[in-house]
């Protein structure tokens, strides 16, 4: 049985991946926060699986922490996103999502485990699209070169450019969200691309494909099939029954869609439809998110 450590389970991908992957008989999952304050209700039957008071400031936390409990794959979920304020800052960007992978990756050596990292489409400019791995990024903004810095790609380690969908447990920021507190209508852009997969499905993915690959290591792209900001919109309001206009609109002209033909090869994956994986991650809310 696998050892696993979920950095940042109570953050929007990170709960995904903590309690997804804990329903797997061949994992024994464990998950590091800071607190789970007016979260508690979410973690109520993972009680003895959650470590609190692991700052990332203070790295001495997580070292005792594998010291009594080696892992064997360890998967950082911690990172500034790009709609808080705080990833603006400059130091906090920097340590969090430049310097913090390459500590952890330092510790992993140390316990031979497995890092599993996530980089972000945002390290590309989007004014081209279908980015293959071995194209520079070309992010000129803080948080873009920020996690292009994170990137961990040497050893046994694997680091994941993607880009997420998915429900937080406290607050409306990210796109799935915000849309469905919309009332009335909204602008749904036709020429903003997006190519990643809600948060749920990347923990099958992990589950199933990647950490059963031993060999994975390195940079890789981890994408769906390129779908428009308004037809992804439609969708969801679809599937979520939300009552509201859309209006198209080309006001936003952005591509950072990501190629990962060399992923799907190694792992032999072909991606589902936007409309099964609208519905997959429609489940799981009503699974782990009505609480």
């Amino acid at each position: 049985m696998l050892n696993i450590y979920i950095l940042g389970a109570s953050g929007m991908l990170g709960y995904s991946i903590f309690s997804n992957l804990s329903e797997y008989k061949n994992f024994n999952v464990f998950g590091t926060v800071r607190n789970i304050n007016n979260k508690e209700n979410y973690f109520s039957e993972f009680k003895n699986k959650i470590i609190d008071n692991i700052d990332i400031s203070d790295l001495s936390s997580l070292e005792n922490l594998f010291q009594k409990n080696k892992p064997d794959i360890v998967i950082n979920c911690i990172g500034l996103i790009k709609q808080h304020s705080i990833s603006k800052q400059y130091i906090q960007a920097i340590k969090v999502n430049a310097l913090l992978p390459h500590e952890l990756a330092h510790i992993c050596d140390k316990y031979q485990a497995k890092l599993i990292h996530f980089s972000t489409d945002c390290v590309f400019d989007g004014k081209s699209g279908n980015y293959q791995q071995t194209d520079i990024p070309t992010a000129t903004d803080l948080y873009g070169r920020t996690k292009y810095l994170g990137e961990v790609t040497y050893g046994k380690h694997l680091t994941l450019r993607t880009s997420i969908i998915g429900h937080e447990l406290s607050s409306s920021v990210s796109l799935v969200d915000w849309f469905l507190n919309q009332k009335d209508q909204i602008n749904g852009y036709t020429k903003a691309i997006f190519s990643g997969f809600p948060t749920c499905y990347i923990a099958k993915l992990l589950a199933e494909k990647i950490i059963p690959n031993e060999n994975l290591n390195g940079l890789y792209h981890l994408s769906s099939e390129a779908i428009d900001k308004y037809t992804l919109l439609s969708d969801i309001a679809a599937v979520y029954h939300k009552d509201i206009i859309i209006n198209p609109s080309e006001d936003l002209v952005i591509d950072r869609s990501l190629n990962s033909a060399p992923l799907r090869n190694e792992i032999n994956f072909t991606p589902p439809s936007w409309s099964e994986l609208v519905k997959v991650m429609y489940e799981d809310y009503n699974k782990r998110y009505k609480k």
